[in-house]
């Protein structure tokens, strides 16, 4: 289906969903757009805020409505949920989310069972596997939004730090969206240069400068949400960047949450990994080198959320 006849729905109009569908608008990714949300009024309002805006995007019909709107829509983003406070871990809501997804998936499947699910509530990875667990759509179509944004985050503090363009950075965040994510030091490079050379090459070549930028890119998020109480631009326009690649069919590889069965092994979880998406959804997943710590962290990783399914389960 081309871009020119696309309806994207965002259940949640909260600050997450609200500027998903803002970033959805400006880059014109679709025709339809419409806003979902347990409290009418407020999609109501933001589709009224957004829509004074349609004048300066390419055209795109708006609106506010329920779950039978899901039908016959392409992508499917939910973002509703309870939000994370100051303290607290994206797995501190793992018990509250989970619920509301299930229910979510429930309202959608009367609806629609052939649309990509993108899952962005938190914690997303767990909720990313609920949602193959329990939904009828294929698992390569239920997509988490996942280290897309960790990712960034990691390229963004090297690019601050080598004095470089980001988007001439290539480096992934892989694992879980949270605290046990593991940003990938040995096969980052810049324009094709490995980054150990880089920093052999201003010599600063040891282990603590990996370990204070992992610290960066993990705490970012508390960070954030200490000063302003959450966190919305980034993963508003990240997560456009995974509808772009799906809508428009690009190809792009992208680290985002699926349950992983194929050449990583069946960890039992969704877990970030660099995939191709395209228009019907992960094409593939890429296998990533990864140095003896690495591996070992990812390990951790998928142990830490399966343990976080469990009390899901119990």
């Amino acid at each position: 289906m081309s871009i020119h006849d696309s309806k994207v729905v965002i259940i949640g109009s909260g600050f997450v969903g609200t500027s998903i569908a803002y970033a959805t608008l400006i880059r014109g990714l679709c025709t339809e757009l419409v806003m979902v949300d347990i409290h009418r009024e407020k999609a109501e309002g933001e589709v009224m805020d957004l829509s004074h805006g349609l004048p300066f995007v390419p055209p795109v019909a708006i609106r506010a409505g329920g779950y039978e709107e899901c039908a016959g829509a392409e992508i499917i983003v939910i973002s509703a949920g309870a939000n994370q406070e100051p303290g607290q871990s994206r797995l501190d809501l793992v018990q509250k989310n989970s619920k509301i997804l299930l229910s979510i998936l429930q309202e959608i499947e009367q609806y629609e069972k052939n649309a990509i699910l993108i899952i962005v509530t938190n914690p997303v990875d767990v909720l990313t596997t609920l949602a193959s667990q329990h939904s009828q759509i294929p698992p390569e179509r239920v997509i988490g939004s996942g280290t897309i944004l960790d990712t960034a985050r990691f390229r963004y503090i090297l690019s601050q730090r080598y004095g470089i363009s980001a988007s001439s950075i290539h480096a992934y965040v892989i694992g879980e969206h949270g605290d046990s994510g593991v940003p990938l030091f040995s096969s980052a490079s810049i324009a094709g240069s490995p980054l150990i050379h880089c920093e052999n090459a201003i010599g600063t070549n040891n282990q603590s400068w990996k370990e204070e930028i992992t610290s960066e890119v993990r705490k970012a998020a508390y960070e954030i949400i200490n000063r302003k109480g959450a966190t919305y631009y980034g993963i508003g326009l990240s997560c456009t960047y995974i509808l772009q690649s799906i809508l428009r069919d690009e190809q792009k590889v992208l680290t985002v949450s699926s349950y992983l069965n194929d050449q990583y092994g069946s960890l039992g979880t969704a877990i970030s990994v660099p995939c191709v998406l395209g228009k019907r959804g992960i094409k593939s997943r890429l296998q990533v080198s990864m140095d003896p710590l690495e591996r070992e962290l990812f390990i951790r990783s998928s142990e830490k959320l399966k343990e976080s399914l469990q009390i899901v389960s119990s």
